[in-house]
């Protein structure tokens, strides 16, 4: 944990690139002129980017990136696409390649090309080219690179042109042993080995007696870890869940409240006005929870017929009182619909007189993207009111089977819901995981958004400073193998990155994370964001 990978932005930075430059390609390789300054700025220095280690807050190895031609190697050897042996979509080339000599035992290396080979693959980069060296050959081999063409330079400075790609790397020892990102996002989770042999049987026919014995499965487990009457399935993400919730309160034929504290309060609220549905919106701050006496006030100022809100608000980690929404809606005769796509397989879920709940495939039960969910607790009738794909009464009368359906998205899934015999102990397992990151990150001086005694175990919401980008956190983050939740657009606008806590993870992991998280945070509170 001593050395830290990530994107140069800091002036500091840069003048210490600038340093090493001059070290590796002046004095030790004589590629260039010596000078006084000792200093050697890069003639695509503005076109470049920089990932680099730094060690006590110095950068003590660096590569740098860039995607615009022609490239350096271009005026070497011509049109490199001439002599290259396969047919790239997307190329970039990687110069400067240097790591302090002080630290050229391997890891620093190993680092870099990791990180290189992350970075690449986000920016959709199919091949890296680089013009290496001859005396560290080697060492160029032993992370992915494969020569090509002819050598160029002159004596004492010879150069290799050489190409990366994803399969090269992989077959390199850097990329044997690589370690796979460690997934803290709230979706996709990190994927069991068994799940993933389901999702990869021969498929079924889903008219089949074996697959109407699949499907029941699935559906009695799903309604055991809830204590649900009845649940369909739906191949689709939540989304439509929510549509078909939307549907079912539209037969209501009667006015609803919106419960909103996050996003996905306010996408029910989207959901209901596509549908055309009579309803008024009772709205918190995000990350603030509802006050039962608040909610009751409004319930009381119009005769409402349903409520609909998010359990588990993934946007600010927020976890709304179930206790309190169900006693509500029993004391105003209400009908009421839960969004439970991040509470189920997370927290202990009880859906019984819940009229209608969502939930997916991909979040906390950790099987594949592509199944929903909706619970409900009463026998759903066809209707023609509404599009055959929303309609859950069709589903119910056909025993969730009208249209056709994929037996391994199915299959994958009821391999994953086996890891809920003993449910507690999931639960138990989450919200340790949540605990130590709280722990670590609070005693760091870490903001987490939503106090303690309201959250959701399932993942925390980051709150930066306005001088801290969570953009740059996240991706320097991925580059040293930690998948956070950073991109999403509502993120982005509040300058909030998430860490989720669902995957089945190590405390080595956990701690090493919450370490280097807590280091850039400290890193980039001395500097302010570069525009």
């Amino acid at each position: 944990m001593s050395f830290v990978f990530k994107i140069a932005r800091e002036p500091a930075e840069f003048e210490q690139i600038n340093i090493l430059n001059y070290k590796t390609f002046a004095e030790e390789i004589p590629q260039h002129e010596e000078n006084d300054q000792q200093r050697l700025v890069d003639k695509f220095h503005t076109e470049n980017t920089y990932i680099i280690c730094k060690k006590d807050n110095q950068v003590i190895g660096m590569i740098a990136v860039r995607g615009k031609r022609p490239f350096s190697l271009d005026g070497k050897i011509g049109s490199v696409e001439k002599h290259l042996p396969i047919s790239p979509q997307k190329m970039c080339e990687i110069r400067l390649l240097a790591v302090d000599p002080a630290h050229r035992n391997g890891r620093v290396f190993l680092g870099l090309a990791q990180g290189l080979i992350r970075y690449c693959l986000k920016e959709g980069y199919d091949t890296a080219l680089i013009s290496g060296t001859t005396i560290q050959e080697k060492l160029y081999k032993q992370m992915g690179f494969t020569p090509f063409a002819y050598l160029t330079g002159e004596q004492g400075a010879y150069f290799q042109p050489m190409y990366l790609t994803k399969q090269t790397f992989e077959m390199s020892l850097a990329g044997r042993i690589r370690h796979d990102h460690i997934n803290f996002l709230p979706g996709p989770l990190m994927i069991a080995e068994e799940v993933s042999e389901a999702l990869n049987a021969t498929p079924i026919s889903h008219r089949s007696t074996a697959y109407r014995s699949l499907l029941t499965s699935v559906q009695n487990k799903l309604k055991k870890l809830t204590n649900a009457n009845h649940v369909q399935l739906f191949h689709g993400t939540g989304t439509l869940a929510n549509d078909v919730v939307a549907g079912q309160l539209l037969l209501l034929k009667g006015k609803g409240l919106i419960l909103v504290n996050g996003e996905f309060g306010q996408r029910l609220v989207d959901h209901a006005t596509r549908f055309g549905l009579d309803f008024e919106c009772l709205q918190v701050e995000w990350g603030q929870p509802f006050q039962a006496t608040e909610v009751a006030r409004v319930l009381n100022s119009s005769n409402y017929r349903w409520m609909w809100a998010v359990h588990s608000e993934t946007s600010t980690g927020i976890l709304n009182d179930l206790h309190m929404l169900k006693e509500l809606s029993t004391r105003f005769h209400l009908q009421l619909a839960l969004d439970c796509i991040s509470s189920l397989g997370t927290v202990a879920l009880d859906l019984q007189g819940i009229s209608y709940a969502s939930g997916v495939s991909g979040k906390g039960l950790a099987g594949y993207t592509g199944i929903s969910f909706v619970f409900h607790d009463q026998k759903a009738e066809p209707t023609l009111a509404l599009p055959r794909y929303l309609d859950l009464g069709t589903y119910q009368m056909l025993e969730s089977l009208p249209y056709s359906q994929s037996s391994n998205l199915v299959q994958a899934l009821e391999t994953a819901l086996r890891r809920f015999r003993e449910p507690e102990q999931v639960y138990k397992r989450i919200y340790h995981t949540y605990c130590k990151i709280r722990e670590k990150l609070e005693s760091a001086g870490v903001e987490i958004l939503t106090p303690m005694e309201h959250a959701t175990p399932a993942i925390m919401t980051v709150a930066l400073k306005k001088d801290i980008s969570s953009q740059q956190i996240g991706d320097d983050m991925y580059l040293n193998g930690y998948l956070l939740h950073y991109e999403s657009s509502y993120l982005c606008s509040h300058n909030w990155i998430q860490i989720a806590c669902m995957s089945e993870l190590t405390d080595k992991q956990i701690e090493k994370m919450a370490i280097l998280f807590g280091k850039l945070l400290a890193e980039r509170s001395s500097h302010p964001t570069l525009s």
